[in-house]
């Protein structure tokens, strides 16, 4: 009988620091704290395009500065994140790239209804 062979999912933008990851049954998590956040985060892009949640392109960069100010400031050893903060700042960019690329998609699509109509 053959094994079954999983190939694993590499993450290339995440650097998967042990102490900077989650852990479950002694196994780690693919990627690191703060990148588990963004893609719980990106888990709200249906509630973007069923329109059931919508905020606007200002909020939604907004939302991604705090993992931006918690990354720079870890980086540049001016203080020592926790994976609690990594993780909920993770949450708040993910949810904002989401409502970036809402944002982007809604222009485009009144763009292209615009073309179609040729009122461009």
């Amino acid at each position: 009988m053959k094994k079954l062979i999983i190939p694993k999912i590499m993450f290339v933008a995440c650097h998967r620091i042990p102490e900077r990851s989650f852990f479950y049954k002694g196994k780690q998590f693919p990627v690191c704290a703060r990148c588990t956040g963004m893609l719980l985060g990106y888990l709200t892009f249906p509630l973007y395009v069923l329109h059931i949640f919508a905020v606007n392109i200002f909020i939604s960069i907004a939302l991604n500065i705090p993992a931006y100010i918690d990354g720079i400031t870890q980086a540049a050893s001016l203080r020592e994140s926790n994976n609690a903060l990594r993780v909920i700042t993770g949450i708040l960019s993910g949810i904002g790239q989401m409502g970036i690329v809402s944002c982007i998609g809604q222009y485009l699509g009144l763009l292209i209804l615009k073309l179609i109509k040729g009122e461009i």
